[in-house]
């Protein structure tokens, strides 16, 4: 036997054959591994509720019934507990038990719907069931043919088929959202604006956290009106959408500045003073390395602010230097001191040349089992191994990600980020 508790809002008074309709039936048995069913029926005639009771009493379900007269009293009795619900539809007079149905399924939130049906000719019922599930309900009954346990099965179907199609609805919305955010990091990754043709543009771009296409980290590059060219690429702390969603607003603010005109250490104390403004907490601070390159592109000028410095590579025939830029002259991360100063450093080129900035992603990894880092002597290191093996342009970039995974053991957990920018590289080919 079930248990089956009663809550109703009926104004015929008592059930039927002494049925009170309140607490539990005299001869039920609880089933502790059965899930209860919250159960809510709609249906105004007292004898076709006492009908259903008494099937609901054998259906074997541990069952928690309410019922309702009619559709406002079940908006009334309706939980979020409420799993099934079962509407009379015996064809009122004067109205299209459809729209009825179709009322019951406007509030039905997440719960199932089964439609009961009194007509006695079983093809008029028929069709009655065929257009209430079309309509969207669970399942039908007619009454005359149904008894406990085919209710039972039904109730539980219903409610079955029910998860089931909010389990997809919920994948489908997350694939779409998944779908449109991927869009959106996509869209929100630079393009980086260059006009000189001899100048090869390179990056690799990768966020720490799982399934995201954007990190705190970030970069650009531009070319303004007479030939110099500015590159950036920064790192706020942390891996989250909030450093991500920081991270765009510092590069979009600085690729507004170096076209309005702006260079160098009044370009950072604006950066720094948006920084102030758009961070979430005081304690979020940004590094970042900047560098301006002349028109000539021999020569350039970088600033610091707490960033690692960039790799140079000199290219002479098939061979190639590589230094890593000096770091003497610095200043403190954006967000950190107030009114800092960030000092600037000259470089020379030379005629062919390779800059590649990045953020330390690529060098906090580990090299081997113990707590070394591989920093950047052990970048320029491996970068010397790659260009000796004639890796360049992307292929470059590569080469280096991959070598330090592999010393780390592991693929890299934090945000990383690579900008090259090449010019007269013999070693590169248009297919890289």
């Amino acid at each position: 036997m079930s248990t089956v508790s009663h809550h109703s809002h009926n104004p015929h008074g008592a059930r039927p054959n002494g049925h009170a309709g309140h607490g539990a039936h005299p001869n039920a048995v609880a089933h502790g591994s059965e899930e209860r069913v919250d159960l809510l029926l709609i249906d105004d005639d007292p004898s076709d509720v006492f009908l259903v009771e008494r099937m609901l009493d054998d259906s074997g379900l541990e069952i928690s019934l309410s019922v309702a007269d009619g559709l406002p009293a079940a908006r009334r009795l309706l939980t979020r507990r409420t799993q099934c619900i079962i509407v009379d539809l015996s064809a009122p007079e004067g109205r299209d038990p459809i729209e009825e149905l179709r009322e019951v399924l406007s509030i039905a939130r997440n719960a199932a719907v089964v439609v009961l049906t009194g007509l006695d000719d079983v093809r008029p019922a028929t069709r009655l069931g065929v257009r209430a599930v079309a309509a969207g309900a669970a399942d039908y009954l007619v009454k005359q043919e149904v008894d406990g346990p085919l209710l039972a099965r039904a109730i539980r179907y219903a409610i079955e088929r029910k998860r089931a199609e909010e389990t997809e609805r919920r994948l489908v919305e997350a694939r779409i959202m998944g779908r449109e955010n991927a869009r959106l990091e996509r869209g929100l990754l630079p393009v980086p604006l260059i006009d000189d043709p001899g100048l090869r543009h390179h990056t690799r771009y990768r966020p720490g956290r799982r399934r995201a296409l954007l990190g705190g980290d970030f970069y650009d590059t531009v070319q303004t009106e007479g030939g110099a060219v500015h590159l950036m690429i920064g790192d706020v702390c942390g891996h989250g959408p909030d450093e991500a969603a920081l991270g765009v607003q510092l590069r979009m603010a600085w690729r507004t500045l170096v076209l309005a005109g702006h260079t160098g250490e009044q370009l950072l104390g604006t950066l720094d003073t948006v920084l102030g403004h758009e961070r979430r907490s005081e304690e979020i601070f940004t590094t970042l390395c900047m560098i301006t390159i002349a028109p000539s592109l021999r020569t350039a000028r970088m600033h610091l602010a707490g960033h690692p410095a960039p790799l140079l590579f000199r290219h002479n025939g098939a061979e190639s230097e590589v230094v890593a830029l000096p770091e003497y002259a610095h200043g403190p991360a954006l967000g950190l001191v107030p009114s800092a100063e960030w000092p600037t450093t000259e470089i020379d080129l030379g005629e062919s040349w390779s800059l590649m900035l990045y953020t330390d992603g690529l060098i906090e990894g580990r090299v081997g089992d113990g707590a070394t880092r591989l920093g950047t002597d052990g970048l320029v290191e491996l970068a010397r191994k790659a260009r000796g093996a004639g890796a360049a342009g992307r292929g470059l970039i590569d080469s280096l990600v991959t070598e330090v995974e592999d010393l780390n053991g592991d693929a890299l957990t934090d945000d990383l980020a690579v900008l090259l920018l090449s010019r007269d590289d013999p070693a590169h080919s248009p297919a890289e």
